[in-house]
């Protein structure tokens, strides 16, 4: 199948193509530039793309043209400005690219002759912070920060657009937090980790007994294909599902820090006031219903996902997405 992946130059969208191209599919994306020293910048991604666009999916124009191009099976939507301290310090730009961005896609989507099937990535963070444990697709959605607001606003708004045009194949898909290799995002745990390993200084942490769905990324990814393939197929499926790791992988952040100590034990760890912003403590996700539906699962466990996230600079940007996809499609 041919698929297009907006935000395909991001950390889960580089991933992406690298899961599909295993699979034999064909990949078109379209994206902002790709961040220097993440895995499509090192890896050379884009060069195996049938069509790669650099655009801004606020750009409608633009976006109908692209996908209209590539006539696309499927179209899996991660284009995103997806940081919440960033979405405190432009909460314009976090709101536009994530509803307005979304809402682009869904009317490119909606004109074309013969619609794909496409999937919407939200998050863990659409559903309102209640403190309970394991959120359900059921709950109620809200949002107290900008990203996870913008994330419930894209959510509610793709449900509204499923119901008003049910000729279309449109569902969600809500995950948690994804690690692996190549991940270079600012104020993300991993990459944090990372860049104070290689940097040789303290790594500074902000809330040690956050509570999390940390999840491999390619878990996450095979549960977005097993998805859209069931889609695809005709399967009587709910419009969202929630993919989140086992209560293996509901940890806090100091139980990942350990973790990573274990194996990087010249890790140095400094705590620091948290920043005056709301932050969600305890997150996790039931993921019942993507096993009840689409017999998904996921394949790698806590421990390894945390390991596999930190930086080997003995492999090549190939060799460990060689080493990543083996491991996992062989599990």
């Amino acid at each position: 199948m041919h698929y297009f992946v907006t935000g395909h130059t991001g950390f889960k969208g580089s991933w992406l193509i690298a899961l599909l191209q295993s699979k034999g599919h064909e990949v078109s994306g379209y994206s902002l530039e790709e961040a220097e020293g993440g895995l499509f910048d090192l890896a050379k991604l884009g060069q195996d793309l049938k069509h790669h666009s650099i655009a801004d999916i606020r750009d409608l124009g633009l976006l109908s043209h692209a996908l209209a191009e590539a006539k696309p099976d499927v179209v899996v939507h991660l284009a995103a400005q997806p940081l919440v301290i960033r979405s405190y310090e432009d909460p314009l730009e976090t709101y536009t690219t994530n509803v307005n961005g979304t809402l682009n896609l869904l009317q490119a989507v909606t004109e074309l002759s013969s619609p794909p099937v496409t999937l919407v990535i939200t998050t863990d963070k659409v559903y309102r912070d209640t403190g309970k444990g394991l959120y359900s697709e059921d709950d109620p959605l809200g949002g107290h920060d900008p990203y996870s607001a913008s994330k419930a606003m894209v959510d509610i708004l793709t449900q509204s657009w499923a119901a008003t045009h049910p000729s279309l194949r449109l569902h969600i898909a809500r995950a948690g937090n994804v690690i692996g290799a190549f991940d270079v995002a600012p104020n993300r745990l991993m990459p944090d980790v990372a860049r104070a390993l290689r940097q040789n200084v303290p790594l500074v942490i902000r809330n040690p007994d956050a509570v999390r769905p940390w999840q491999h990324v390619l878990d996450c990814l095979n549960g977005y294909l097993t998805f859209t393939e069931a889609i695809a197929i005709g399967q009587e499926l709910p419009v969202a599902l929630n993919f989140g790791p086992d209560t293996e992988g509901i940890r806090s952040v100091w139980d990942v820090l350990q973790v990573a100590s274990k194996v990087r034990p010249e890790l140095k760890i400094e705590l620091t006031e948290m920043p005056k912003v709301k932050e969600t403590e305890f997150l996790t996700l039931n993921s019942d219903m993507a096993r009840k539906h689409l017999g998904w699962e996921n394949k790698v466990g806590f421990s390894e996902a945390v390991v596999s996230s930190l930086p080997k600079e003995e492999l090549t940007s190939r060799e460990l997405i060689d080493l990543g996809l083996a491991t996992f499609l062989e599990a």
